[in-house]
């Protein structure tokens, strides 16, 4: 599984723990994780794209 792949497999297992109405410190835990995650996606997508180039 590829780094994209594992990242977009975690967004969607917080996103869904978001769905179950967590507390405000898992909620905040899990916010916190999401940005590093995007931002992970970020640099990865940045890093295909200058690749491809």
């Amino acid at each position: 599984m590829s780094a994209v792949a594992k990242l977009l497999a975690q967004k969607e297992q917080l996103l869904a723990r978001l769905e179950t109405d967590p507390g405000p410190n898992e909620r905040a835990e899990i916010q916190a994780l999401l940005s590093k995650i995007e931002t992970a996606l970020k640099l990865l997508g940045n890093t295909a794209a200058a690749v491809d180039e």
